[in-house]
């Protein structure tokens, strides 16, 4: 069958605000807006790299509602099946982000409770929409908004997987949200049905209470679940200003596990969202060539590598750009310092 979507994804749209560079939170008195999420800074970051992608999701029938609906089709997502909340007390989800200088580590203040995302529900979309994508993405933050999220995102994940859809899933564990136990309890419900999943070492341990070395662990869930291929990020944060970034790989029918040298000393401008671009580099790997791992792992390096040196939540690159990164990572002989 033809799906006209590579990929969709489901999530909270957020409006982020933060501080200059430098300012705080508790003094500045401007802010900088982004919009972001992290399903939709997955969406982004593939519909960027050449893929068809949309977005599930419920935005308030306002002025921010349409300021998130323009930025995300600027990212090349489709809002097809975007559902739109018109009751008075409709609201987009708002955080606030102060980026971080050694010593001082970035920090966080959030305003998502009551949020038109809460309203979702699975009759504002059609039945068509189970047969429109390739891959479906979504992540343990929707799970973990609240009940009505939740039972959405389950029952949509069944009906994709109905149709032969690929099944994306990241643990993306927020403690604000939920604790380890409640995770773990509801994320081991859907896991039958992932075909691809995402977690790191840290969640791993802390909330699936794995034990064992990291290859051991990605091993496990494939053993446990019908899942194909783990993917854990491995993040050294030298400072908030630098950061070194890689990955490892299993692919479950191959046993067999794939890495390559890690991005050093990476400049950091902005963090947030590299996790969502390295899913969404992994994605678009499998997606445009399923069986060269070797080369999905470097694209999922590579766009979260690139992503860090980028403002905002989402991704701002290009396929061109992205396939020069990854050349001059293997490269080892003499690089130029400018493009021009």
């Amino acid at each position: 069958m033809n799906k006209p979507y590579d990929l969709l994804t489901l999530g909270e749209v957020l409006l982020r605000l933060s501080p200059p560079t430098g300012e705080r939170l508790t003094s500045g008195d401007m802010f900088q807006k982004y919009v972001g999420g992290a399903e939709l800074n997955v969406a982004s970051g593939v519909g960027l790299l050449g893929l068809r992608t949309g977005i599930i999701t419920k935005l308030p029938q306002n002025a921010l509602g349409i300021y998130a609906r323009n930025t995300m089709r600027s990212y090349n997502v489709y809002d097809a099946f975007v559902s739109y909340d018109d009751d008075a007390d409709a609201r987009l989800g708002i955080y606030y982000y102060e980026s971080g200088a050694y010593p001082k580590k970035p920090h966080v203040v959030y305003d998502r409770k009551y949020t038109s995302i809460n309203k979702i529900s699975l009759s504002d979309f059609t039945d068509d929409m189970y047969t429109a994508a390739r891959c479906f993405h979504t992540s343990g933050i929707t799970l973990a908004l609240g009940p009505r999220c939740r039972e959405t995102a389950t029952e949509m994940i069944k009906q994709f997987k109905k149709q032969g859809t690929l099944i994306s899933f990241d643990v993306n564990f927020r403690g604000n949200l939920w604790n380890s136990a409640q995770a773990k309890a509801c994320i081991e419900e859907i896991l039958p049905y992932v075909d691809i999943f995402f977690c790191s070492e840290t969640t791993a341990r802390m909330t699936f209470l794995k034990e064992g070395s990291l290859q051991e662990i990605m091993k496990s869930f494939t053993q446990e679940y019908p899942i194909s291929i783990v993917a854990s990020t491995q993040r050294i944060v030298h400072s908030p200003k630098s950061h070194t970034f890689g990955s490892i790989l299993y692919h479950a029918g191959q046993d067999t596990y794939f890495e390559e040298e890690p991005y050093r000393s990476i400049d950091i401008v902005d963090r947030i969202g590299s996790g969502d671009a390295y899913i969404s580099g992994i994605l678009y790997g499998l997606l445009t060539d399923p069986d060269n791992y070797s080369r999905t792992l470097q694209f999922g390096n590579a766009v979260s590598a690139i992503k860090n040196t980028i403002s905002g939540d989402m991704q701002a690159t290009s396929l061109p750009e992205i396939e020069a990164i990854i050349h001059d990572h293997k490269n080892m002989g003499f690089q130029s310092e400018m493009n021009r």
